[in-house]
């Protein structure tokens, strides 16, 4: 369905008219271009726009199936960038991620929403705020809802920070570790982790090829030169995204690593204890077998005091072993 249809001229919004084609007429005769917010349309929805705006097919495949990893494509009469919007649920701890595609051409510019995450209508709000940006044309659009994409990684990579922080304490409380659903929640945050980075990763190369730097740069169609200090801008914020996931991954394997070792060493104190329990067990067990043996002559049975002399004897081994694993920390 489209959400919204707007013409901007000179930075300022003026209602289009309700035919497309007439709405990018008027915006290219008046020097603006009109923007189509569109939120997860039907194929049969999209066909409209597709034809008016001369839409790669390509393009409006991936559109309209979704799931795209973060890129950018140029094709002859339209540029199209794929984006990945995260949002951090705070209730479960969980990340999720929408998609947001955005076609970029002579005088138009449409995006393409999936997902209940990510509304775009406080980009177009905030947008429409400044004249001076919404004056350099559907670049203007990408950059928004680029710069407001990477913003929210920001906030998003410190909701997860502040988990991890909770579950290394978790991990290495004296009796926290040993829960048997830590390992769970680690290996569950893990894969939130992953999540990010999948929105975060792929990112890169488009926003350095749009930022003009690296072996990529240089111009991209239909996008001003003049945009490009603003998505190199977005473009650092990104870096620190991404060194901030990569951190996150490598200590959370360290945290699993950890946990992992701590149930090791309790594991193996917990045999120790056990082999040093059965090791006192076995010399009564021993001695008690020795004289439960059916012998003729064994001449202490017929001594007075070869009873107590038994239970002393076990009573002395025990003490003695007990001693000994004590001090070696067995027990």
């Amino acid at each position: 369905m489209i959400v919204d249809c707007a013409i901007y001229r000179h930075g300022l919004r003026t209602e289009g008219p309700e035919d497309l084609s007439d709405a990018l007429q008027e915006a290219r005769a008046a020097g603006g271009f009109v923007w189509i917010g569109l939120h997860e349309p039907s194929e049969r929805e999209f066909a409209l726009v597709t034809e008016e705006f001369g839409l790669h097919p390509l393009a409006v495949e991936d559109a309209l199936k979704a799931h795209q990893r973060p890129k950018l494509e140029v094709y002859d009469d339209s540029l199209f960038m794929v984006l990945k919007p995260v949002v951090y649920e705070p209730e479960s701890d969980t990340v999720s991620a929408g998609e947001v595609m955005v076609f970029v051409g002579d005088g138009f510019a449409v995006t393409v929403r999936h997902g209940e995450g990510s509304p775009l209508a406080a980009v177009r709000r905030r947008l429409e705020e400044e004249p001076e940006m919404l004056g350099k044309g559907p670049t203007s659009v990408l950059y928004a809802i680029a710069d407001a994409t990477v913003d929210h990684y920001l906030d998003v990579a410190t909701e997860l920070q502040t988990d991890l922080e909770e579950l290394e304490a978790e991990v290495f409380s004296p009796d926290g570790g040993g829960s048997r659903h830590t390992a769970s929640r680690i290996y569950t945050f893990k894969r939130q982790v992953l999540e990010f980075r999948r929105a975060t990763g792929p990112l890169a190369p488009p926003l350095t090829r749009l930022s003009g730097t690296g072996a990529l740069g240089g111009g991209v169609a239909f996008v001003d030169d003049k945009a490009r200090p603003f998505f190199r801008d977005v473009n650092d914020h990104l870096t620190r995204v991404n060194e901030s996931v990569e951190g996150l991954d490598r200590l959370v394997s360290d945290i699993l690593s950890a946990h992992l070792a701590q149930m090791s060493v309790r594991q193996n104190d917990d045999m120790r204890k056990i082999s040093a329990w059965a090791a006192m067990a076995a010399v009564p067990t021993m001695i008690a077998g020795i004289y439960g043996m059916n012998f003729d002559h064994m001449p202490e049975l017929h001594w007075m005091w070869s009873y107590p002399a038994v239970i002393a004897v076990m009573a002395v081994l025990e003490v003695l072993l007990y001693r000994l694993f004590k001090r070696r920390g067995w027990m």
